[in-house]
């Protein structure tokens, strides 16, 4: 495959070997490049071979360099990565559970390792053939994000409609072997996965350590949505209190064997279960963050740091009174109020109000899932009264910070709200400036 080259950085490394716009790259160090992924791993050393095509002629030009500097090209799009779809119909599948006619955007149902490679995105590995899993481990992409949700061959086969999706350990083994780490992902249904089962799963995956970097244990999430889908159900408090206590000895037999935790539930669960979060110092560095492990930890203690340097720096500065109304997903509403009960300054009210999201179903309980439509039917009169502001968590917006899951814009809202609406960003330090009335521009 060729790559045309559509410009050439000045002074960089491409610009001194005589590379030029208009030029298509052919190979480098005598492999063919198919996308991004394999360019990045072929210009990584200090020499590298292009063979390029100009004006009908091919050429061998070649490249010295500092390791890992880059060579300042810039390629058509036949270099971009369009992503890979999932081949699986899993029972939990979210995507599956969404209400019809919204963005295309939300209906992408990806699974491509060279995306959990660049962006840590969880995959499956049920659509890499032998050619592209041997081009994983040539390539040497570590650490991948996998989604395991269970080491039983056929239970797996079952839970992701798919009767090659089996051989999971035998793929996670080849990883291992070949020095690649990964993290891993089980969304635990209750009756499915869930028990023995997750055990099973938990030692199958630490057998793998030190590849086998961590594992999240996510709370299967259910929209109304699921008509002639598979018969699933939420934990109830009891049962999350009971997945807890459960793996407590693996967790501690794993710290003392492997030196990790190594499984780690996410938030949602100890809210669930009414059980208080973990120390800063278990989450050992936030690895599965994105995830929902430790986001609420990692929150507070971004608020206890923004409140230490607050104090180093002198005395706080007087905020002008007001009173909040923050609207929030109704598993993290009451540990929203005691952290603004606790960092608030004098003169500061804060009421926090839990959102019930109708448009996925009540058991939807985070805030990211919240919408528009939902966010202003809890902002009713009452919710309201004698507050001067709306402080919004961004979460609740798409990257561009424009629309809602229910593609309801930020203009629209604002315009619709019963007061003017500041957006704060999903972090303790910016919690703490918009509780002093300091935002971004």
């Amino acid at each position: 495959m060729r790559h045309q080259i559509t410009a050439v950085e000045p002074r960089s490394v491409a610009q001194r070997a005589g590379l030029c716009a208009g030029d298509f790259l052919l190979s480098l160090n005598g492999e063919p490049v198919l996308d991004e992924i394999d360019y990045q791993a072929l210009i990584a050393g200090s020499h590298v071979t292009a063979v390029i095509e100009r004006a009908g002629t091919q050429m061998s030009i070649d490249i010295r360099k500092q390791e890992g500097e880059p060579l300042g090209l810039h390629f058509a799009d036949t270099m971009a990565l369009s992503p890979r779809t999932c081949h699986n119909n899993c029972i939990f599948c979210f995507i599956a559970q969404m209400p019809p006619n919204r963005r295309e955007t939300l209906y992408v149902k990806d699974d491509d390792w060279r995306y959990s490679l660049m962006m840590g995105n969880f995959v499956t590995l049920t659509n890499v053939n032998d050619q592209e899993f041997d081009r994983i481990i040539r390539r040497k992409a570590s650490p991948l994000y996998i989604s395991v949700h269970t080491t039983n061959p056929e239970l797996r086969c079952r839970m992701m409609n798919n009767r090659f999706a089996g051989d999971i350990m035998h793929k996670l083994t080849r990883l291992k072997d070949a020095g690649i780490k990964f993290h891993c992902q089980i969304v635990t249904c209750p009756g499915w996965n869930d028990g023995e089962e997750l055990l099973r799963t938990l030692r199958d995956l630490r057998s793998l350590a030190p590849a086998a970097q961590t594992v999240a244990m996510v709370p299967v999430g259910l929209t109304k949505f699921r008509d002639g889908l598979t018969s699933l159900r939420p934990f109830t408090p009891e049962e999350a209190r009971k997945l807890l206590d459960m793996i407590a000895p693996f967790q501690q037999e794993c710290r003392e064997k492997i030196g990790s935790t190594f499984a780690f539930p996410s938030d949602e669960f100890y809210c669930q279960a009414g059980y208080p979060i973990p120390d800063e110092d278990w989450y050992e560095n936030f690895p599965q963050i994105e995830n929902g492990v430790g986001l609420m930890r990692r929150f507070e203690s971004e608020l206890e740091e923004a409140e230490h340097f607050e104090k180093l720096w002198g005395e706080e500065e007087p905020t002008e009174p007001r009173t909040y109304v923050i609207p929030t997903g109704r598993s993290i509403a009451p540990h929203m109020q005691r952290w603004a009960d606790r960092f608030a300054p004098r003169g500061v009210n804060v009421r926090v109000i839990p959102v019930a999201n109708q448009f996925f179903g009540e058991t939807v309980t985070v805030t990211g899932l919240l919408t528009g439509s939902d966010l202003l039917a809890a902002l009713t009169p009452e919710a309201v009264e004698g507050a001067d502001e709306i402080l919004l968590c961004n979460v609740t917006l798409r990257h561009e910070r424009d629309l809602f899951l229910d593609d309801m814009s930020i203009d629209e809202f604002r315009t619709r709200a019963p007061l003017p609406v500041r957006l704060s960003d999903a972090d303790g330090q910016s919690f703490y400036d918009a509780l002093r009335g300091r935002f971004d521009a």
